[in-house]
């Protein structure tokens, strides 16, 4: 395969996707609808084809234009998107979706069991209603969906694989999550950290994400699901620890429990990637391809590097009720010390 249409991939996962096809002499071309800066305007080995994934006639234009061997489907966000595509991109060498961690189902007191297992953790069912509810509730029961629509186009004879990420982190992350622990390390002398700072969150450095979309494509079966996640596992303190490392700071971690959130009106939900409960998923299946992860101090460097390079400070992430604002981190830290 050496020619690749990718739906989406100017932003974060499809723009380290892109770099990787390069970096293996595909030739590319990102259909998007160019809301977003280009990265890639001035490179060579990229096209861009100004389309809207949600017109079934753009994706037929798209596909008549640059006859791709492999897409790449970053923004599949409903059945009915994913759907399309793959009616479209029926006969392409290799047809990858992006899916997530989010479409496997737990039990209400666990939603998420780990580890996470392709094949035998089941996914979440969804309903009419959420095939098209445009919440954040019904993201996974939608990636779910979607999943099993690449799997039937499989049995049609589609080669349609899923590859399914946990938590991404790293270069051009717009979500800001871990921009806002970085900002935090690199400026305080202290930091607000939940409970014990063992929050275990598996995630998949965004490098590694990109270079294995790719490994499927080339050496997938088709009909299959595969987890990308960082071999290693990296715990909350860890990731801070590393984070310190890379930045050459040394800030002091000030755990809180609950109930010494709670006088703030705070939660330990309410920090980024902070979880209860451990979520961890198996990555033997992509292993077995030859995939292998960066080491997570590398990629934190590489990370940081970049983070202080960009703006972002992870306070568009409190903006919209994510994180704690330092003031109240302030307070909260200042009432510990007594």
């Amino acid at each position: 395969m050496d020619t690749a249409l990718t739906i989406g991939g100017t932003r974060f996962v499809g723009r380290h996707t892109v770099e990787e096809l390069l970096d293996h002499d595909y030739e590319v071309t990102t259909l998007t609808r160019g809301e977003h800066g280009n990265p890639f305007a001035d490179r060579d080995g990229v096209s861009h084809y100004r389309g809207d994934r949600n017109d079934r006639e753009a994706l037929e234009a798209a596909r008549d234009a640059v006859e791709p061997d492999a897409v790449f489907d970053f923004v599949g966000l409903f059945p009915r998107q994913v759907e399309d595509a793959t009616s479209v991109f029926a006969d392409v060498d290799a047809y990858v979706f992006v899916s997530s961690a989010s479409a496997y189902r737990g039990p209400p007191e666990r939603p998420f069991p780990s580890p996470l297992r392709e094949g035998s953790t089941p996914l979440q069912a969804c309903s009419d209603e959420q095939a098209v509810d445009e919440s954040d509730e019904s993201y996974g029961a939608r990636k779910a969906e979607c999943d099993r629509i690449c799997f039937r186009a499989a049995e049609s004879g589609m080669n349609a694989t899923v590859v399914r990420p946990v938590l991404v982190y790293g270069p051009h992350d717009y979500t800001e999550r871990h921009d806002y622990w970085l900002h935090r390390v690199r400026t305080a002398d202290r930091i607000l950290v939940p409970g014990d700072g063992d929050s275990l969150v598996h995630r998949v450095y965004v490098a590694d994400l990109a270079r294995a979309l790719r490994i499927v494509a080339e050496r997938g079966e088709p009909g299959e699901a595969y987890n990308a996640a960082d071999r290693q596992l990296t715990w909350l303190d860890r990731t801070l620890e590393l984070a310190a490392d890379a930045l050459a700071a040394d800030p002091e971690l000030v755990h809180a429990s609950s109930r010494e959130l709670a006088r703030a009106d705070l939660a330990p939900m309410d920090f980024p990637v902070y979880t209860p409960t451990p979520l961890v998923a198996e990555t033997e299946k992509l292993a077995a391809l030859g995939w292998d992860s960066t080491p997570p101090a590398a990629a934190m460097e590489r990370t940081a590097e970049e983070h202080l390079e960009s703006d972002r400070t992870g306070e568009a992430l409190v903006e919209r009720g994510m994180g704690v604002d330092p003031e109240t981190e302030k307070a909260v830290i200042e009432e510990l010390a007594g």
